[in-house]
């Protein structure tokens, strides 16, 4: 394992964790605040950095980063289903 896969792993996992506030309170106020400009950029090119780790065999790299993009998409789909202003 390459040293610089367990550093992206580790700031995945913390981006990842900070999310998680953001969408439970989402859900619990049936509320989207995150902009589309913000989420679909954010998720789709997490999802392109994803496949790009896979090709350089940083494999826990590439599902932190496919795991981070699933909950931007989540905050995506938070904004389309509860239409926030």
């Amino acid at each position: 394992m390459l040293w610089q896969d367990i550093i992206i792993t580790i700031v995945g996992i913390v981006f990842s964790v900070s999310l998680i506030p953001q969408i439970y309170h989402g859900f619990k106020k049936r509320t989207g605040p995150i902009q589309f400009q913000t989420s679909v950029p954010t998720f789709l090119g997490l999802y392109v950095m994803s496949f790009t780790y896979v090709t350089l065999s940083l494999y826990y790299s590439a599902i932190m980063a496919f795991l981070t993009g699933t909950l931007w998409l989540t905050l995506f789909i938070q904004r389309v289903i509860y239409k926030t202003r």
